[in-house]
């Protein structure tokens, strides 16, 4: 799974092409508008690519426009090859879309002669029913245009975002492609297969990697993961303690056979994942492989957290190895380190300059001047 993620450093990503490709491997990474030290798509592409920068994703959203925003495991961003794939998704705010016609057809009058807008450029206050409570109209209107695939995120300003039409931004070879499913059946088993690559591998359970496959239930995933197998699309394997079959895409066994006859990576800087990061969408999964719980506990009351408000787990070779709780201050240009946590059984000494050294390649890609240590190391 580490290596299958690019969180080594004989699988690392290096330029703006590798990272297209993985979130074209991956299907989707999974977007949050929280900013303590980057975003969560930020923080997933540093630990896989050493001369990423906080904000460099943008260039491939709204520069080249090889990647989008859009609705997948909750707010995602995939590549602009996958447009056809959220046909699905799209009806159901298709249907809002023409029941509210009329101020539809005015944003998009707008944007036939504006470059892009934001809700704040129509004076719709009105309120009506959102999938998150009560929201002015014109701002639920370019939403469900986004989701119903009229309108794409054209850029954003902090947590604002600026609409403009699809068909001018999306290339034609994908606006008009047939989804890779034709029945439901089949768009549950292409969600189940697009979920265990966006993993590396998963199991047939309960879990949140399986958030964002509209109607998935218990039956539909075994139909799906029963189809699969059947027709060789995936594996099962078992792995020493879990009694739980795991489940790999069929053409990632030789990196399976090819890691397990590799001895662990004993060597090179940590890497600080997301909270969000691909490899931890399972939570229960990663507690079985890796011997690691973790919550992000930024929605969690202070009364009830364990260790702390933006607190990202470290990754040395093959362990989960220690929690950073980080901030930035931007004033100063300085990261600072407010608590560190090494897990149960961790030698400090065999870590230690393998984390130092994390945090200081985190540094650079926070765009910091300097790191600052406000704890003493455990």
């Amino acid at each position: 799974m580490v290596r299958y993620q690019h969180l080594c450093d004989d699988s690392a990503l290096q330029d703006g092409e590798d990272i297209v490709s993985y979130v074209r491997k991956v299907g989707c990474i999974q977007y949050d508008p929280l900013d303590v030290v980057g975003r969560n798509p930020d923080l997933v592409l540093q630990a896989r690519c050493r001369s990423y920068r906080k904000g460099d994703i943008e260039a491939l959203l709204y520069g080249d426009r090889v990647l989008f925003d859009v609705w997948d495991k909750n707010m995602s961003i995939s590549t602009v090859a996958d447009w056809s794939c959220f046909e699905r998704f799209r009806r159901r705010f298709l249907d809002w879309c023409r029941e509210h016609q009329t101020v539809v057809d005015e944003i998009t009058e707008y944007l036939q002669w504006h470059d892009s807008a934001c809700s704040s450029d129509f004076a719709h206050d009105e309120k009506v029913s959102w999938h998150y409570g009560p929201q002015r109209l014109a701002k639920a209107a370019l939403e469900a245009m986004c989701y119903a695939g009229l309108a794409v995120v054209h850029h954003k300003k902090g947590t604002r975002r600026y609409y403009a039409l699809a068909e001018t931004h999306i290339p034609e070879q994908y606006f008009t492609m047939a989804p890779p499913y034709r029945t439901e059946a089949e768009y549950f088993k292409w969600g189940v297969l697009r979920r265990i690559n966006a993993v590396g591998l998963l199991w047939n359970r309960p879990s949140d990697a399986w958030l964002g496959i509209n109607g998935l239930k218990s039956g539909e995933r075994n139909q799906a993961f029963h189809t699969l197998l059947d027709e060789g699309a995936i594996a099962e394997i078992s792995v020493d303690g879990i009694k739980q079959p795991l489940y790999i895409a069929a053409e990632n066994l030789d990196m399976l056979q090819a890691a397990a006859a590799q001895a662990p990576d004993t060597t090179g800087c940590a890497r600080i994942l997301a909270p969000l990061d691909n490899l931890l969408w399972d939570r229960k999964l990663i507690a079985d492989l890796f011997g690691f719980e973790y919550k992000w506990e930024v929605y969690t009351p202070v009364p009830q957290r364990k260790y702390g408000y933006y607190v990202l787990p470290v990754l040395c070779g093959h362990q989960l190895a220690a929690r950073l709780e980080l901030a930035t201050d931007l004033k100063s240009k300085t990261l600072l380190v407010n608590r560190i946590w090494l897990e149960d059984g961790m030698n400090s000494t065999d870590v230690a300059d393998r984390i130092l050294a994390g945090i200081d390649v985190f540094r650079e890609y926070n765009r910091c001047t300097a790191a600052e240590m406000r704890c003493t190391w455990p």
